[in-house]
C-alpha cells in the first residue's frame, strides 16, 4: 500500500505504511484491553509491584495500550536500524525503513551473497531487540513503584522487545532467523541453492504457524505466515532466476528487430487494425526508415487506435495516436536489470535500442533518439529460465566466465 515518509535517521528514510495506521489502535487496544493479566504477569514475575487498580481505571488502559504500542514499533525501528547499519557497514546501501502491518521492513538496495555478510546483518536485528529489552528493564527498575503506569509500559516493552528478538529467530526464511540459516547453509554450497533450501524449510514453518493460528484463532499469527510463504518463494525464485541469468545479456535473449513487426508512422489506423487482426498482435512498435537505419519513435497498442472513430480511420494515422514515453533497455544490459524493470514498471516488455553512449541500461525516454535492435518480453525471459533450469546449463551465453 501507499507509503509516507515520517523522517530519518543515520540519513536512512523512515516511512510509515498506511498499514501500520490500522494496526497501531489495534495493538493499542489488545494492550489496553489485557491489562490487568499483563500487570498481574508483571508483579508475578518481575516484582513490578504495580497497582493493578490504578492502572486499570476509566481511561488508563487505552493511554497505556496506546503508548506500550508506540514503544513497541519504537523498537521494531531500531531492530530494523541494527540491520541498516550493519549493512550499511559492508557497503550496502538501504532504501528506507518502513513500518507496516506485521512490524518493519529494511529495504537494502541489495542482498549480500557473501555468508559472513548476511549472517552478521542478519543477526544484528534481534541483538538489538534484546538489547533494547535490557535498556526498557533498566529504565523499569529504577522507575518508582508510584508511577505504575510508567513501569507498566516499561515492563512490558522489556518482555516484549526480547521476544521479538526469539520470535524472529525462528528459522523461517525470509524472517531473521531464516536468513542465519541461508548464511550458514552457504559456506558450503551455491547461495541459490542455499536459499531455495531456506526457502522450502521457511515454508514449512510457515504452514505450522498458519495452522497454530486457525486452531487460535489469531489473525495475526495466520497473516505473518502467509507473509512469510509468499515471501519465501519469491526471495527464492528471484535469487534463482539471478543465479541462471548470471552473465546473460539482454541481446542474449531478445527477440531481434529482424523478426519483429514493426509499422511506420504514416501508417493509417485502419490499415493498423486490419494488421492487428490478420497478424493478432495488439501492440507494434514505431519506426521511421525513412532515414538511415531503423530509429523507433513510438508504440502503437489498439487501446490508442480504439480512440479514433471508425469512420475516420483512414484520415488519421498511426503518428496520430502513437505513444512516444517508451520504456526501453540497451542490448548490454543485465537480463536481470530487464526483469527488475519490468517488475518495477509493471509491463510485460521493453524495446531494446541501440544509444551508443547510453551508461543507464534502462529508463523512460522520449522515442526520438535509439535505433530499435529488438523486444524483450516477460514471456522471453521466463522460456530462457526455464531452458536453464530443465537443461541444467550454467552457461548458454558461450562466453567463459571470470573465475569467482
Amino acid at each position: 500500500m501507499k507509503s509516507f515518509r515520517i523522517g530519518s535517521l543515520f540519513g536512512i528514510p523512515i516511512k510509515l505504511d498506511l498499514t501500520f495506521l490500522l494496526v497501531l489502535p489495534l495493538f493499542a487496544y489488545l494492550i489496553g484491553a489485557q491489562i490487568q493479566e499483563v500487570a498481574d504477569l508483571l508483579n508475578e514475575f518481575l516484582g513490578a509491584g504495580i497497582d493493578v487498580g490504578t492502572i486499570t481505571a476509566g481511561s488508563m488502559p487505552w493511554l497505556l495500550g496506546f503508548a506500550a504500542a508506540i514503544g513497541l514499533f519504537v523498537g521494531v525501528v531500531l531492530h530494523e536500524l541494527g540491520h541498516s547499519l550493519t549493512a550499511q557497514r559492508y557497503g550496502f546501501p538501504i532504501d528506507s525503513i518502513t513500518l507496516w502491518l506485521f512490524g518493519g521492513i529494511a529495504a537494502l538496495s541489495e542482498m549480500p551473497e557473501d555468508w559472513r555478510q548476511e549472517f552478521t546483518i542478519a543477526i544484528a536485528g534481534p541483538i538489538v531487540s534484546v538489547l533494547v529489552g535490557i535498556g526498557s528493564f533498566a529504565l523499569f527498575s529504577v522507575t518508582p513503584e508510584g508511577l505504575g503506569g510508567a513501569r507498566f509500559v516499561l515492563g512490558y516493552l522489556a518482555v516484549l522487545n526480547v521476544a521479538l528478538a526469539i520470535f524472529n529467530m525462528i528459522p523461517a526464511f525470509p524472517m531473521d532467523g531464516g536468513r542465519i540459516l541461508r548464511a550458514l547453509l552457504a559456506r558450503g554450497q551455491p547461495y541459490a541453492k542455499a536459499t531455495q533450501q531456506a526457502a522450502s524449510i521457511g515454508k514449512l514453518f510457515a504452514i505450522f504457524m498458519g495452522l497454530f493460528g486457525l486452531l487460535a484463532f489469531n489473525i495475526i499469527l495466520i497473516g505473518v505466515a502467509f507473509f512469510v510463504y509468499i515471501a519465501a518463494s519469491s526471495e527464492a525464485q528471484q535469487v534463482t532466476m539471478k543465479a541462471a541469468f548470471q552473465d546473460v545479456t539482454v541481446s542474449d535473449i531478445m527477440t531481434p528487430a529482424s523478426d519483429l513487426h514493426t509499422v511506420e508512422p504514416d501508417t493509417s489506423i485502419a490499415d493498423l487494425i486490419q494488421r492487428m487482426f490478420t497478424e493478432r498482435h495488439t501492440g507494434y512498435p514505431v519506426v521511421d526508415t525513412s532515414t538511415r537505419g531503423e530509429r523507433l519513435v513510438g508504440l502503437v497498442t489498439l487501446t490508442d487506435a480504439r480512440e479514433i472513430d471508425p469512420v475516420e480511420r483512414d484520415a488519421f494515422t498511426v503518428e496520430d495516436v502513437m505513444t512516444t514515453d517508451l520504456k526501453t533497455i540497451t542490448a548490454d544490459s543485465d537480463a536481470m536489470t530487464a526483469i527488475e524493470r519490468m517488475q518495477e514498471d509493471n509491463i510485460g516488455r521493453l524495446l531494446v535500442v541501440d544509444r551508443g553512449d547510453d551508461r543507464f541500461g534502462a529508463h523512460s525516454r522520449a522515442a526520438e533518439d535509439g535505433d530499435l535492435v529488438g523486444l524483450i518480453s516477460r514471456s522471453d525471459l521466463m522460456t530462457a529460465l526455464n531452458i536453464v533450469q530443465e537443461s541444467g546449463a550454467e552457461n548458454l551465453t558461450g562466453r567463459p566466465r571470470a573465475a569467482d
